[in-house]
């Protein structure tokens, strides 16, 4: 970067006109960046412009210091909550998500085992909800279901995610599952082989009974153990790749960085962007938020050492950030919550 340069504001990196509007005819929005940003106004007031276009729209926090329901001045927890026309709003509990997640895995294996192992899967998953990665594949699986929602019972659903490394794990887990569950059921073929053979060589079926902690194997019908075996994994299998497939469709999801004019943030920003090139995803457009833009009357030698400082930053935003268009969020004088003042930065959004 060229430090002794500043910003000029007759200038702008991109062309912006209609970016907002191309970002909310899509069906999926992950809104991402350094923790503190202003990922979930920017994802909120997004929501909002997107609501008041007459698209049904889905708001979800999947960050686990939740402020979405602070900024409608709403509870909004983990059950779908109406803040305006047209717009829900959903808070994640990770924690939550991960218990649901075990709870279900409990059932599924209970339906599959003889009663006097219920104790030995409770005491094995319970300790797996505490394995490094249990929560976050919980979560995954949770923003996978919510991905199918969009299209079908909302028109868009924008996601405020939790801080960038969160984030990138977010996007890579559903390749990394998928080769897990593959692994699975190639397992499972290899002992529905076995089984079959020795079926043959015992001249017929052989059923469990009260001392057996898990039926044999029987004629592999939709009823057998393989078959429902086979159904829940493929299943799992087939909404990461779906999930997967839907975040690598750009005319489907686009992906919108907050980033702050100052050294870390855009520090991070660049790490996400690399790291997103890597699975053959691109950032749609980058938001530059709390900015101290020229039309802020504010003087003094504070202030003006911020706007030399933030002046050198901006540059380097243009210079590094290139290949996206750049969205200017002046920096407000008072905090931003409510309908009204979420609907002015979406505003601002809209013509910026």
């Amino acid at each position: 970067m060229s430090g002794t340069l500043a910003w000029d504001w007759s200038t702008r990196p991109l062309t912006t006109s209609g970016v907002v509007s191309n970002l909310i005819a899509r069906q999926i929005i992950f809104v991402g960046g350094k923790g503190g940003v202003g990922k979930t106004t920017t994802a909120a007031a997004l929501a909002l412009v997107a609501a008041d276009h007459n698209r049904k729209c889905l708001v979800v926090s999947t960050d686990p210091a939740h402020s979405l329901g602070d900024i409608f001045s709403r509870d909004v927890g983990g059950i779908e909550t109406s803040l305006a026309p047209n717009l829900t709003g959903l808070e994640i509990d990770p924690d939550s998500e991960a218990a649901t997640h075990i709870a279900s895995i409990k059932s599924q294996m209970k339906n599959l085992v003889h009663p006097r192992l219920y104790g030995e899967i409770d005491r094995q998953l319970d300790l797996a909800a505490h394995a490094p990665g249990a929560t976050e594949a919980a979560l995954l699986e949770r923003v996978a279901e919510l991905m199918a929602l969009a299209g079908s019972r909302f028109d868009i659903v924008i996601f405020d995610t939790a801080p960038s490394g969160h984030t990138v794990r977010l996007l890579s887990l559903p390749e990394v599952m998928s080769a897990w569950i593959d692994g699975l059921l190639r397992h499972r073929v290899r002992s529905d082989h076995f089984s079959s053979m020795f079926k043959n060589l015992g001249g017929g079926h052989k059923q469990g009974d009260d001392l057996s902690l898990i039926s044999e194997a029987q004629d592999h019908d939709k009823n057998s153990l393989e078959a429902r075996v086979k159904t829940a994994l493929t299943k799992r299998r087939r909404k990461f790749i779906v999930a997967r497939e839907r975040l690598l469709d750009t005319a489907m999801t686009a992906f919108l960085l907050v980033v702050n004019p100052d050294r870390l943030s855009i520090l991070e920003s660049r790490k996400v962007v690399d790291t997103l090139k890597r699975f053959d995803m691109t950032v749609s457009s980058l938001i530059v938020n709390r900015v101290l833009t020229e039309t802020i009357a504010a003087s003094g030698e504070f202030i003006d050492a911020r706007r030399s400082q933030e002046s050198k930053h901006l540059l380097e935003i243009s210079e590094v950030f290139t290949e996206m268009p750049h969205l200017i969020v002046p920096l407000k004088a008072c905090d931003v919550h409510g309908i009204d003042a979420l609907r002015a930065i979406g505003t601002e959004l809209l013509t910026a």
